[in-house]
């Protein structure tokens, strides 16, 4: 059986995502992709807040369940009223 959160299970990203899709850091953080500037990538918390500049090499797709979950947190982010 597999575990959906085995980070070897991830796909590598060869090239540049689409806008908003959804990333893991090296440091485990889940951020929508934004953008790409001076070999930077650049993501943002799902759930709102502050950009933060990557390197390409150190992220990858995030995983199903990661997935599940920042769209929950999202979800509940709205529910509360907050800003995105």
């Amino acid at each position: 059986m597999s575990d959906n959160n085995d980070p070897t299970e991830r796909q590598q990203t060869p090239h540049l995502p689409t806008p908003g899709t959804l990333m893991v850091d090296a440091d485990q953080r889940v951020g929508e992709f934004r953008g790409e500037a001076y070999g930077f990538w650049f993501l943002r918390p799902v759930t709102g807040g502050r950009e933060w500049s990557v390197s390409p090499d150190d992220v990858q797709l995030a995983s199903p369940a990661e997935r599940l979950r920042a769209e929950t947190a999202r979800a509940n982010a709205r529910s509360r009223g907050e800003v995105l």
